[in-house]
């Protein structure tokens, strides 16, 4: 292939797979300029990759763009982990408005497609969800929850761009939570403690996807010119949080929502924990994603399903992360 491909957040947990990915079969793309906002170490570089700092929000990103010749730009830099003490200006100056400003530099550098990672989030987390959210059912995030939210926005923006600019081809990946042989955040934190921690009355579902799909996914993306369009990317089937308790062998406590609400109220307000008692809703109603589109209508399914992704997971976690 001769396309060009430029992606934003490349030292990042998907950027770096994706890179990889990559340069070890160069068939997908022509040249790899992987871009961040801080370089990578020398034993993280890969020959053939062009690395180039850069930050979304540079209004010169434009100028990066066309010196680079960029065919494709896949747009993976956000903030996944803010930290105890998120910055809200800052958060929403990245994830929205810097994607803003990557749309509008796409554009101005005549670049042919742009694919981007949102998440299922987007959905929000919310009482009517449907038991399988589907791409055309409503993107309502939820204000509590700023990467919810943002997503939220950034899609009403993408759809916003699809309408007035129909030249640049749009590629969305809704993807549920993540999981990979090295996956740390605020969901696998949930696995950490001694036993696992429920909610009175609640399944808990969860739909995971291999990190390798999610490149994968990309991958084809990149490759096929036409592709187009909003897709879940999730795994076959569910596991709820008692099942997930069941493989790892640990007790399961199933504690009323009111009383967790409470504690992580007194919690927050002692500075005992970053989250507060909107998390309780972030389990109780957990967006349950539907791959029928992505597997019929992009052609890609996904190698592994939600279940396995977790065994793979809890074995890669038993070994140091080396599967």
């Amino acid at each position: 292939m001769d396309k060009n491909v430029f992606i934003t957040g490349a030292g990042g947990y998907i950027g770096s797979l994706t890179i990889a990915a990559l340069a070890g079969n160069r068939r997908n793309a022509g040249r790899i300029i992987a871009a961040d906002v801080r370089q990578p170490a020398d034993d993280r570089r890969f020959a053939g990759v062009q690395y180039i700092t850069a930050d979304i929000r540079d209004p010169g990103l434009s100028t990066l763009f066309r010196e680079h010749r960029a065919d494709v730009v896949v747009h993976l830099a956000a903030v996944v982990n803010p930290g105890k003490k998120p910055d809200p200006v800052f958060l929403h100056s990245v994830e929205v408005e810097g994607t803003s400003n990557v749309l509008k530099a796409c554009l101005s550098a005549g670049v042919k497609k742009f694919i981007y990672t949102s998440s299922g989030a987007a959905y929000g987390y919310y009482s009517d969800n449907p038991e399988w959210l589907k791409e055309d059912d409503p993107i309502r995030g939820n204000p509590e929850f700023p990467y919810s939210n943002h997503k939220r926005q950034v899609e009403e923006m993408l759809a916003e761009h699809r309408r007035v600019h129909p030249e640049l081809k749009q590629l969305i990946f809704r993807c549920c939570t993540i999981l990979g042989a090295t996956t740390k955040n605020q969901i696998t934190d949930l696995f950490d403690k001694r036993s696992v921690l429920g909610l009175a009355g609640c399944e808990i579902p969860f739909v995971l996807i291999w990190d390798m799909d999610v490149v994968g996914a990309i991958l084809k993306g990149i490759v096929e010119e036409d592709s187009a369009g909003v897709y879940n990317v999730a795994g076959d089937g569910i596991l709820t949080m008692k099942e997930m308790s069941r493989i790892m062998d640990k007790p399961y406590m199933a504690l009323p929502p009111g009383l967790v609400k409470g504690a992580l109220w007194l919690m927050k307000k002692v500075g005992a924990t970053q989250y507060g008692p909107e998390q309780v809703n972030f389990l109780r109603y957990r967006p349950v994603l539907s791959n029928r589109r992505l597997k019929e209508e992009f052609g890609y399914s996904p190698r592994k399903t939600t279940r396995e992704v977790f065994i793979f997971f809890l074995e890669c976690r038993k070994s140091g992360g080396l599967k």
